[in-house]
């Protein structure tokens, strides 16, 4: 019965909140999500959830922070208004890169995000391709992880490109990469990259396989300010790529992304919209693919107590 099941959003992405109510065919929840000139973020649910299975859509998008309050205070808010069970909506887990402690006296900002909506009332937690696998260990309540591979995959088929080596970005997505690469039947390549410091630069060393007189499709979980991309890019060109295109599922284009992919030589770079896509950073180069039928499906078998992986 979708008779109490109820869907709600906050600031942070309502149009895919409100594709995936279509596909479920459900109103949208009645909700206040604002913010006082002190910054403080007031919610205020204007419907009755008493009893209700509800789910918030709510990825982790700029502003990042405010995104995450707006999440924690509706729970707080469904909670205390005598919902059944909340579920945490979240396409894209920011913080996620903060898995682990790679350096004296730094946090695992991944776990304490994991620790806040537990603690705000979340009963669990649906999110799509976490930076890390092992990130939903961090979690005290099950965590469901959808994928928009196949959706990415799909896409990439009917384009038709021919020979195309996939790459992967560096060493760490080597695993997700050769996933991607064996559904579409094509070998696999990888980018050797290290990090450089804690502001986001990394330097591409060299490449271990062959993309001489193919094309070069380059996968990544997220494209954030296209650096690796664009070094990634470079680095399959030098070695003797025919056309190069990308493929990410979340496109956080932060800082100067937009202006790079602009003069890079990428003939197509392929997002979901796990995160909205302003106007600003529409180029015509990007093309963006709904993940709102995968996520209805996904809510609708929470809430019917089925098998996640039947979408699978």
């Amino acid at each position: 019965m979708k008779s109490d099941l109820a869907i709600f959003t906050g600031n942070a992405h309502p149009q895919l909140a409100r594709d995936i109510c279509h596909h479920l065919d459900v109103p949208l929840g009645a909700a206040l999500v604002s913010m006082f000139s002190n910054e403080n973020i007031f919610v205020k649910i204007n419907e009755n959830v008493r009893g209700k299975d509800v789910f918030v859509v709510q990825p982790f998008t700029t502003p990042v922070n405010t995104s995450i309050m707006e999440l924690l205070i509706m729970i707080d808010a469904l909670k205390r208004a005598s919902a059944k069970r909340v579920t945490a909506v979240v396409p894209f887990y920011a913080y996620g890169r903060t898995d682990k402690k790679d350096q004296p006296r730094v946090p695992i900002t991944a776990r304490l995000i994991a620790d806040c909506l537990t603690a705000a009332g979340a009963s669990r937690v649906l999110t799509m391709d976490l930076h890390a696998g092992q990130i939903q260990g961090f979690f005290n309540i099950p965590v469901d992880e959808l994928t928009a591979a196949n959706i990415l995959v799909h896409h990439v088929r009917a384009q038709h490109l021919g020979d195309v080596t996939v790459v992967a970005t560096d060493t760490g997505f080597a695993k997700k990469a050769r996933n991607f690469a064996e559904k579409l039947n094509a070998p696999l390549a990888i980018v050797e990259k290290r990090r450089l410091g804690n502001d986001g630069r990394t330097e591409s060393l060299g490449l271990i396989g062959d993309v001489a007189g193919r094309h070069a499709l380059i996968v990544d979980d997220e494209v954030d300010t296209a650096g690796s991309l664009l070094q990634a890019a470079r680095v399959v060109k030098e070695n003797g790529a025919h056309d190069v295109y990308a493929c990410a599922v979340h496109g956080v284009l932060s800082g100067p992304a937009i202006e790079r992919l602009r003069a890079s030589n990428i003939r197509e770079l392929i997002l979901s919209n796990t995160i909205p896509l302003p106007p600003e950073k529409r180029l015509p180069i990007i093309t963006q693919l709904s993940v709102a039928e995968l996520f209805a499906g996904a809510i609708e078998r929470i809430h019917e107590s089925r098998s996640v992986a039947e979408l699978f």
